[in-house]
């Protein structure tokens, strides 16, 4: 059992006295309930705790998705470009998130963030190969050989080799890509190396999840359930 204002405070709801305010505001339900005394016992392993609606982990690992704009760069802070971290909204800035891989900043579509080191070390690890698709936007149309110059897998010019890769051509001018690593630039530069320079680029899906139907900029943390599932591609 601890009490309410510190779980929430751990959580980076708030300081603790900006953690009293919302509770008193009525935006903390427990057990479906609206509770207004930030200084109620609570069990989080036992009991569901919402804060605006949205459930808290018992435990303070987080990992959220965000379908990210164009116009901001991966990273946790730069001097000249917009961040990702930006488009976080208040309630996850002090939990301490870090992208897990990245998109550049042209790129659109999902991207994880986590406060769990080792998570994020093995998720962003080379040996894992998880799978990711992309919708892109390009020059030019897939052909039976391009398709199969991705399965058997790319030499770019640079001297850079690609693992095995899906092209599933769309139509004129539109493709989904599937890579499984995640090299500099790896889809662009693969699309380049056939003659199809990209105009647009979108993340769909990393292993088992989806985007969905996540507004552009917006984020939501992941369930419990598709936590465990991305822990299962380890």
């Amino acid at each position: 059992m601890e009490r309410l204002d510190k779980f929430l405070a751990d959580r980076g709801a708030g300081t603790r006295s900006q953690v009293k305010l919302l509770v008193k505001s009525g935006a903390v339900t427990v057990d479906g309930k609206v509770e207004r005394n930030s200084g109620r016992k609570v069990d989080p392993a036992t009991q569901r705790i919402c804060l605006h609606g949205e459930p808290l982990a018992a435990d303070s690992r987080l990992v959220v998705m965000l379908n990210k704009p164009a116009g901001f760069v991966t990273a946790t802070e730069d001097k000249e470009e917009k961040t990702v971290m930006e488009l976080l909204p208040p309630e996850y800035r002090n939990r301490d998130l870090k992208p897990i891989g990245r998109l550049d900043k042209a790129t659109e579509g999902l991207l994880l963030f986590t406060n769990d080191g080792d998570l994020l070390h093995r998720l962003i690890s080379p040996k894992k190969e998880v799978p990711k698709v992309y919708y892109a936007r390009h020059e030019g149309t897939a052909t039976g050989e391009d398709v199969q110059a991705f399965a058997d897998g790319l030499t770019l010019r640079d001297g850079t080799v690609c693992l095995s890769a899906r092209l599933e051509p769309l139509g004129p001018g539109e493709s989904l890509i599937t890579v499984c690593e995640g090299k500099y630039h790896q889809v662009r530069r693969m699309m380049a190396s056939r003659g199809m320079p990209v105009t647009y680029l979108e993340r769909k899906s990393e292993g088992s999840l989806i985007l969905g139907d996540l507004p552009r900029g917006e984020t939501r943390q992941l369930t419990e359930e598709e936590v465990a599932r991305l822990e299962m591609q380890e």
